[in-house]
């Protein structure tokens, strides 16, 4: 360990690996001659060199830092040409080969592309220029590589000119005819109109970054960091990810570029940069990586410096990359999730492997400079032997070269093997040898010049391959929509292996496990938190602060009747406040309260018992007028009619109460006011008449009494009366009638309620009655000094007084109250007037009936009327014994109806005193009194 820690820092990156390029042929890296020539574009070294003589000549420099994944490619690509020539897939045509070095640099890339173009057969590979390359024939027919997107997009563009087709396996172009490339993932190579030759056998970067946001998003992450190389395919790629992770609600808190080549002299000031930037954000604690593998194997030791331990995902640049798992202390940074190609069968490429040291190297330079690798660093352990490879110098290489037989180690390049790779450089193999095998049906392909590469670019277009017993073809933008595995890097007795832990299909966008155990590794990342801002929890919602990141935000509550039902949820859903409710920080909406005055209310049931009361009442009264039905009170009251009418009316009214208590109805909305209403002026209308009967009775002045007397009416006036309200009723039910409300004026609840219609209608319906009840107020006024034992008027007038007072208090409680006990306002109302009324008019009678029975004599009534008469006329009081013989004193005599005691009025029978008319409020002489008291008498 001591001699590599030596040996590193003095033969470091600026010493040369590959032999220097004297012509042409030297810059061939490996060749195999055939009927039809197959072009590789490989990295096989990590950097070109920089030139250190000034003035910089154009001449073509040397590289450096040995890449063994990459070198495997090249193995792969011709163990697949070697065996399809040994099958029968294109009967008796051969495939060659020429793989060039682009030791990662687009103008190495380019003076390959160029040899590419130059004409077959032609000893100084010359170009030419032409205006139509139709019968144009290249040193050969399609081309494999590059393994960067960078490179691809440089190669792809100088390839199309000819239409050579290019399949990339990681990332490359072609312009001769079709470029396969296995590895270049861009977005950008899928628009044919700027690379029409362009294929490749692995998904494009957009499914790439797709699938980094879908497990983004499924882990919980929604803060992250992305570091790349600052290139064509690290922008794109960062471009890329940056649209699907807007899409997807993921922000990306720092994006750090580091330069393309190490060779810049900023590009350790970057990484450290970089480094700093990952450990300020503390918040961050998923990084995405888009870079290359010695890129990242850089970043990686100084974050391993640092002790920086975070989840890295990788690209499918790196994350199968064995050099960089075998990092000392690469399990101190954490967890290292990434995206690989699918894989398939590596057994036969292993099996060629293990016989590579017998294979001659004459005409594959890589190879060559592997086993002289091999001699050098042959007695290290694993990692620093690796590490040797790529930092040996040409001038150990040649001094060990004797021993390359005795230190040749099959099971390192087994370890390195990228199965990611290695399966998408034999498919492009294998796709243009399907490509050739179609042009061929009608041609003899021995000779090179019978087919054209834009034919062959035709042709794989329509190529299908069998692979691991599915069918696989290219799209319409040339791209093959294979999987990708995703790669979890776990510690195994020791040590880091590269484990599948998924697999992603970028069809469906769906994660795919094997088993439970896979899938739990899987959700284990959940268990990391990388967010700007802590979870809003159901009933919260995102507020965005002043940071420019929607990530970064605080959690409120939802305000009232409002909800939330998931986490993070940027706003909160309004409940329908009709019909629903929700508290501040509710994760769901409450079916609001229905209330309205039920029967199973305690004010309700005390209301209903005031009212079955009532309703008892009117029928006790009823029952003891009935049995007085021939005594002077109960005739004095009107006659039983008239006591029936007013009873059932109250009784009516009790009834209605009914119809405020329970759950409204459009039909107890139509019928309670109107119910009131009417029967409550057909009590007053009665009770009208009565007090003009007793006005008419004790009225002395001629001309008023002579008014009442054609003015009384009684059926026509009730029924005139009633009939108004009749109609006001009907006018209102039919224009405006009464409905079924829901108040949502409650936030919690609905109130169930009548809504009058027209405040207006209700107002004259109670107005109509006040009316009438103020004109019987007025007429009972006049009447309330009638005699102590039949002053009904008084009663009447007290009746009244509590009617106005009950409804003046109910119009400002009715119009300031709201909720369920609003109809109990009314019915309280109701109830006051109507027992005001009640027994005002006709308790007092009962209790005379049944505790004053001695005054309900017809003698004890005349006797009354008799001294109230002589008091009005200022007489002396007539004595009993007057009034008995009052038939005798008197030339007066009483009439057939006196007689018969049928015609009372309010309890006074009318006397006629024969020539003489009362006359009301006159003094009369002493020697005139006795006869005034008779005619006073005569006229009640």
């Amino acid at each position: 360990m001591a001699f590599v820690s030596f040996l590193i820092p003095c033969f470091v990156i600026v010493t040369d690996i590959a032999f220097s390029c004297q012509n042409t042929h030297d810059f061939v890296g490996a060749s195999s001659p055939g009927d039809i020539v197959i072009g590789g574009l490989f990295a096989v070294h990590s950097e070109m060199l920089r030139p250190e003589e000034h003035p910089v000549k154009p001449i073509i420099q040397n590289c450096a830092g040995f890449e063994i994944q990459i070198f495997l490619q090249t193995l792969a690509m011709i163990h697949a040409i070697e065996t399809i020539n040994n099958s029968t897939l294109l009967s008796g045509v051969t495939l060659g080969y020429e793989i060039y070095d682009t030791c990662a640099e687009v103008t190495k890339a380019m003076a390959s592309a160029l040899r590419f173009l130059s004409k077959f057969n032609s000893s100084e590979d010359v170009v030419e220029f032409k205006c139509n390359y139709s019968d144009y024939i290249p040193r050969i027919k399609a081309v494999t590589g590059a393994s960067y997107s960078e490179v691809s997009m440089a190669v792809s563009r100088l390839l199309a000119l000819q239409l050579i087709p290019q399949e990339v396996i990681m990332t490359s172009s072609s312009t001769t005819g079709a470029i396969v490339s296995p590895v270049s993932s861009a977005e950008i190579l899928s628009d044919k109109i700027r690379f029409p030759s362009f294929f490749r056998t692995i998904p494009s970067d957009f499914h790439q970054t797709r699938a980094m946001t879908h497990l983004i998003c499924q882990s919980g992450w929604n803060w992250i960091g992305v570091i790349a190389t600052d290139d064509d395919n690290g922008r794109f790629a960062l471009e890329s990810f940056g649209v699907q992770a807007m899409a997807n609600n993921v922000c990306i808190a720092f994006k750090e570029m580091l330069p393309a080549y190490l060779s810049d002299n900023t590009f350790h000031t970057k990484v450290d940069h970089a480094i700093e930037k990952i450990v300020k954000e503390t918040r961050v604690n998923v990084i995405v990586v888009f870079m290359r593998q010695f890129h990242v194997l850089k970043l990686f030791k100084k974050a391993i410096e640092r002790d920086v331990n975070k989840i890295w995902i990788a690209s499918d640049n790196w994350s199968a990359a064995v050099k960089i798992s075998t990092i000392p202390n690469i399990r101190q940074l954490g967890t290292i999730v990434g995206f690989g190609f699918k894989s398939g069968d590596m057994s036969t490429f292993q099996d060629f492997l293990r016989n590579l040291h017998e294979k001659p190297a004459d005409n594959n330079k890589f190879l060559h400079e592997y086993i002289m690798l091999l001699s050098v660093c042959a007695h290290l352990e694993y990692h620093d032997f690796q590490t040797c490879i790529a930092n040996q110098s040409q001038n150990d290489l040649l001094e060990n070269t004797e021993s390359k037989h005795q230190i040749w180690r099959d099971d390192f390049l087994n370890a390195n093997i990228e199965p990611g790779f290695i399966h998408s450089t034999t498919l492009a193999v294998y796709a243009i040898a399907h490509a050739i095998k179609g042009q061929c049906k009608d041609r003899n392909c021995k000779d090179p010049s019978a087919f054209t590469p834009w034919e062959l670019l035709e042709e794989l277009k329509k190529v299908t391959v069998i692979d691991d017993g599915k069918e696989i073809k290219f799209d319409a933008n040339g791209d093959m929509s294979t999987s990708y595995d995703v790669l979890l890097w776990k510690e195994i007795d020791g040590h880091m292996e590269i484990t599948t832990m998924a697999e992603y299909d970028p069809e469906k966008g769906d994660f795919i496990f094997e088993d439970e155990e896979k899938k739990k590794d899987f959700l284990n990342l959940k268990k990391v938190q990388s967010t700007c801002s802590q979870h809003c929890r159901p009933g919260q919602m995102k507020k965005v602060t002043e940071s420019p990141h929607t990530c970064c935000y605080e959690c409120v509550y939802c305000p009232e009747n409002h909800y939330s039902n998931q986490t993070d949820m940027d706003y909160c859903y309004r409940c329908n406040n009709r019909t629903y409710w929700a508290p501040i920080n509710s994760t769901t909406c409450y079916r609001k309260t229905i209330h309205f005055l039920a029967w199973t209310d305690w004010f309700a049931v005390f209301l209903l018992l005031l009212s079955a009361f009532g309703v008892v009442l009117v029928l006790s009264i009823s029952v003891i007028f009935t049995k007085n039905l021939n005594t002077p009170v109960v005739k004095a009251s009107g006659g039983l009619t008239v006591c029936y009418i007013i009873l059932f009316s109250h009784f009516l009214i009790f009834l209605s109460t009914v119809f405020f208590i329970d759950e409204p109805t459009e039909f107890k909305c139509k019928t309670r006011q109107a119910l009131f209403g009417i029967s409550f002026t057909l009590c007053i209308s009665c009770i009208l008449i009565k007090s003009l009967k007793i006005l008419l009775a004790f009225s002395f002045d001629p001309k008023l009494q002579n008014f009442l007397k054609r003015v009384y009416q009684p059926v026509p006036i009730v029924v005139t009366c009633t009939g108004i309200q009749v109609i006001i009723c009907i006018f209102w039910l039919i224009f405006r009638t009464p409905f079924l409300k829901q108040n949502f004026s409650i936030p919690r609840s609905i109130i169930l309620e009548c809504n009058e219609g027209s405040i207006v209608a209700f107002g004259i319906m109670l107005g109509y009655i006040a009316v009438l009840a103020f004109i019987c107020f007025i007429f009972a006024f006049k009447g309330r000094k009638l005699p102590e034992n039949y002053n009904e008027a008084k009663f009447i007038t007290f009746g009244m007084l509590i009617y106005f007072i009950a409804w003046i208090v109910f119009i400002p409680v009715y119009a300031t109250t709201f909720g369920k006990y609003l109809p109990a306002v009314e019915i309280i109302v109701v109830l006051i007037s109507n027992y005001g009324i009640l027994c005002c008019t006709f308790l007092p009678k009962c209790y005379i009936i049944i505790y004053k029975q001695e005054t309900n004599t017809k003698s004890a009534f005349l006797k009354m009327v008799y001294t109230y008469s002589s008091k009005s006329a200022g007489s002396v009081a007539v004595s009993q014994i007057s009034l008995d013989s009052k038939s005798s004193s008197s030339h007066a005599t009483v009439s057939g109806s006196c007689k018969s005691e049928k015609n009372f009025v309010n309890g006074n029978c009318h006397f006629q005193v024969p020539g003489q008319r009362l006359m009301k409020g006159k003094v009369l002489p002493k020697n005139t009194a006795r006869t005034m008291a008779r005619k006073r008498l005569s006229s009640i």
